[in-house]
């Protein structure tokens, strides 16, 4: 009894002078997209990092001081906890190079115009290009990081007594330092992954050589990693397709979400003409074709005025979506905003009568389930979605009885999803999502599971 009472009394003193970090564990955090990279891509690892010390786990982040992003968003920066040691180290990146290989101007970015839908829609020095990227940069174009970063992340698990590893993919460069680090050190390792790695839409179409060398590389961090984080099913079923040997509880389903942190107090608004807000990036496989086609049919019969319907694109879009964009006979009704701050892009999903989402033209589209799609569920607006009804986000939306879908080869279901909306909306009809699920889906939960999920595999 004594032993304990002194036990306690030890305790209680530590933590008053120390705080609750003394009774941390220390997780180094390997991402590339990490503030004030934007974009949708960097929300996942930022809230793990802004929740991880509620669940007794205290990040250090190794990223890049220089990275290529395809957006900044220095706002950003505010919301990483200020107690949080940051590494960035350089990385050797060769697409300044690329631009001018291909004759774009510097800071042009790198996705919305490079990665094109097809080779037939790409220049002859795109091609070119697109071929030494496929050939020489395995498994990415930030290789190039290895350089620097292992030596940084051994410092860093030296100096911060570091328990556990954490890497966040893509570019699947950061899998590849966390096993290097898990090679020389032996710490448990997870994996995290926000979309496939081989094979997936985004993947360069490499020839035989360049092809293997990525699948051993891909198989490896697989094999080698202590346990998988997915955040969406079809992550899961894409790597268990692909290498069927590896144990199913090395998978883990942890959801992307939203943080209702993120989200103004705005009173409701009543907006003069019904107003549909899309946010995010359009290029490649991911256009809006389908959704103007649908709505202008619908003002073409009539049954909305020109007048009456506003829809904003706020992102980055490549140039044969600005194409699109200028095609559309009504153009009183189109609203094109450049890429904004997180915050401010939340504030017009708030304010907003119907929020359109679009999901690639791809193969993977019934299992694709983006980020956005959670922060539009968070926003508790109607969700019109462009996707497959037999997909992800459908049950998703389903669940959550959040919106409407429509596959993008169904202009007419796009258009029956638009006027169903714009009639509730005339007649001022209460939007009831189902909250006590869509709760499930905050940020800070996902996090839970990862905490737990770090403590597992040190046992």
């Amino acid at each position: 009894m004594l032993r304990l009472v002194s036990t306690f009394i030890f305790s209680t003193f530590i933590f008053v002078v120390f705080g609750k970090e003394a009774f941390m564990k220390n997780v180094l955090v390997i991402a590339y997209y990490f503030p004030p990279s934007g974009g949708a891509g960097v929300q996942r690892v930022l809230k793990h990092i802004r929740y991880l010390p509620d669940f007794g786990w205290n990040p250090i982040v190794l990223t890049v001081e220089n990275g290529e992003y395809p957006a900044r968003d220095e706002s950003l920066i505010q919301q990483i906890p200020p107690n949080i040691h940051i590494e960035r180290t350089r990385i050797y990146e060769p697409y300044s190079l690329y631009r001018q290989f291909v004759g774009q101007p510097a800071h042009t970015p790198i996705d919305v115009n490079t990665l094109k839908k097809n080779a037939s829609e790409r220049s002859f020095a795109e091609n070119i290009a697109e071929q030494i990227r496929a050939t020489f940069f395995i498994p990415d174009a930030r290789v190039g990081w290895l350089l620097t970063a292992v030596d940084a992340g051994l410092r860093l698990i030296k100096e911060h007594n570091i328990t556990a590893l954490y890497n966040s993919s893509p570019p699947y460069t950061t899998a590849l330092i966390a096993r290097q680090l898990k090679r020389k050190t032996g710490l448990p390792w997870v994996t995290g992954f926000r979309d496939p790695w081989t094979g997936f839409l985004t993947t360069p179409k490499r020839w035989f050589l360049p092809a293997w060398i990525d699948k051993r590389l891909e198989r490896s961090v697989f094999e080698e990693a202590d346990a998988i984080e997915c955040a969406w099913e079809g992550i899961r079923k894409d790597i268990a397709g692909k290498f069927p040997h590896i144990p199913a509880e090395k998978y883990h389903h942890i959801p992307n979400g939203f943080d209702s942190n993120d989200y103004p107090a705005i009173p409701p608004v009543q907006n003069e003409r019904f107003t549909i807000t899309y946010t995010g990036s359009m290029y490649g496989y991911r256009t809006p074709a389908s959704f103007l086609k649908a709505l202008e049919g619908v003002i073409a019969q009539g049954e909305i005025l020109p007048n009456e319907v506003l829809v904003r694109f706020i992102g980055r879009f490549g140039d044969e979506i600005h194409v699109m964009f200028a095609a559309f006979p009504h153009q009183e009704c189109l609203q094109i905003l450049g890429y904004m701050p997180h915050e401010e892009s939340i504030g017009y999903l708030l304010r907003s009568d119907a929020l359109l989402l679009v999901v690639d033209e791809a193969k993977e589209s019934e299992e694709i389930v983006p980020g956005k799609v959670y922060e539009y569920v968070g926003a508790m607006r109607p969700i019109l979605a462009v996707a497959p009804t037999h997909g992800a986000i459908h049950e998703l939306l389903q669940e959550t009885a959040s919106g409407k879908t429509a596959h993008q080869s169904d202009v007419a279901g796009i258009a029956a999803n638009i006027r169903s909306y714009f009639r509730a909306w005339k007649a001022k009809e209460a939007f009831t999502p189902n909250t006590s699920i869509i709760q499930h889906f905050e940020r800070k939960n996902a996090t839970g599971a990862l905490a737990r999920l770090l403590a597992h595999t040190e046992h």
